[in-house]
């Protein structure tokens, strides 16, 4: 029977590697204990009584200033059902967004969810004045989910909770980012599902998905937070308490379209023969870390650590290797390309921390290939090279412009080792959301 090697020879028209989903955390770094809690309310606000009347405040004002927003920019807010899929809810307005051509919150999504918030307890004092202690709880919240349409980005989403300390998540599709840095750069392309078919000029392609770095989404995540309705002000934001953004689950991929459909289920039948031991430890370091994943050094494996799972649905096969928190998935797409991905859920899986390093000896270095590694071997690679680059970011904040709006400007490639690249302002008719700029 021919292996993976004889099958892909002469017959794989396009070979892509790139970035797919990003899913980050924004988190405010000077939030994150009780102690820092209490100094936000006395030392910045200036209260007396660090009180939790204080935050719920807060929290109001935040809630009435996106229901304002939704009202005079005309963005409809969608509350979620229980059993409703997000994405499948606003796929119709974000079309709507990208029918006009312009950048814009699609529409905004309201949610009940448990997130990891302060909570408070209260005990009398020996003076009889009321004390407030503080601690972290999980605690079912309201989230706002600003669906995006961006002309860089296509589809994405800011999720801010409404509840102290307000943390956030940001979801992009590195895929669709290229797709319109290819179309700016006049090169042409075929889509396939979530990526490329084909294209005149493979290695422009690869060098656009290269580019995508913590710089251009740090751009992306500031430029909209210049424009969103936000429990933070700018008093907030000048002494310090401002997002940042860290690692929540990447998915990097590598896909290879064949030159016949035909070709594709036959490489992908000697793919699974080839790999159903990859969940060995043995083979799984050689994709994540280089180290082989014991407990401790001299010691043997720890148990569910590593494992392969086939998944059939009809005719449809998908291998999976598992790691930690992290796997790497193999499967046909649209019947005519390999599609291997390697989802990262924790930067520990890679020997990486989830909040972006800008130390050149930091960076990871790419796992050494050999005859014996399969080609999932070949996507684990792409992850060592792009997981912490783009694990977060300490960028600064963009600067505010008059009338409390900071410049939204296309974010340029900002890749390695660049923090954030330079972003020019544009007229308010060219901002996110024309209307949302006064006047």
């Amino acid at each position: 029977m021919a292996n993976v090697n004889d099958l892909l020879e002469g017959h794989v028209a396009l070979d892509i590697q790139c970035l797919d989903r990003i899913y980050l955390n924004g988190y405010v770094p000077t939030l994150q204990v009780s102690g820092q809690v209490v100094s936000f309310m006395t030392r910045h606000l200036g209260y007396r009584i660090p009180s939790p009347a204080i935050l719920e405040k807060i929290g109001t004002s935040f809630r009435r200033s996106v229901n304002s927003f939704s009202e005079i920019n005309h963005v409809p807010l969608i509350r979620f059902g229980k059993e409703d899929r997000k994405i499948d809810v606003m796929r119709r307005y974000l079309a709507a967004q990208a029918k006009t051509g312009r950048s814009g919150v699609a529409a905004i999504g309201v949610a009940q969810e448990y997130q990891n918030v302060f909570a408070s307890t209260q005990r009398q004092g020996t003076n009889g004045i009321p004390c407030f202690g503080f601690h972290k709880a999980d605690r079912r919240v309201t989230c706002f989910y600003f669906y995006l349409w961006d002309t860089d980005f296509g589809p994405a989403f800011v999720k801010v909770c409404a509840y102290f300390p307000y943390p956030a998540k940001v979801w992009i599709n590195g895929h669709e980012w290229a797709k319109r840095q290819a179309v700016k750069a006049g090169i042409a392309f075929t889509e396939l599902s979530n990526g490329f078919a084909a294209c005149e000029d493979p290695q422009a392609l690869q060098e656009i998905c290269d580019r995508l770095g913590p710089g251009t989404i740090e751009v992306f995540f500031q430029r909209w937070l210049a424009v969103l309705p936000l429990p933070l002000t700018d008093h907030d934001a000048d002494a310090g308490y401002w997002w940042e953004l860290s690692m929540r689950q990447v998915e990097i991929s590598r896909t290879l379209v064949f030159d016949a459909p035909r070709r594709a289920r036959g490489f992908f039948e000697a793919l699974v023969a080839d790999n159903l031991d990859i969940g060995r430890p043995d083979s799984v370091e050689l994709i994540f870390t280089g180290h082989a994943p014991h407990s401790r050094p001299g010691r043997p494996p720890v148990p569910g650590l590593c494992k392969t799972k086939i998944v059939t649905r009809d005719t449809d096969v998908t291998v999976n290797a598992f790691y930690k928190h992290s796997r790497v998935k193999q499967y046909l797409k649209d019947g005519r390309a390999l599609r291997i991905e390697t989802v990262v859920n924790s930067p520990d899986d890679l020997l990486a921390t989830a909040v972006w390093n800008i130390c050149p000896s930091c960076r990871p270095k790419p796992v050494t290939s050999t005859a014996g590694c399969s080609i999932l071997n070949v996507s684990g690679r792409a992850v060592s090279l792009r997981a912490q680059p783009l694990s977060g970011s300490r960028s600064p904040r963009l600067p505010r412009t008059g009338r409390g709006l900071r410049p939204c400007g296309s974010a340029t490639p900002g890749s390695w080792p660049c923090s954030a690249p330079y972003v020019s302002a544009l007229p308010p008719s060219d901002s996110p959301i024309g209307a949302c700029v006064p006047g």
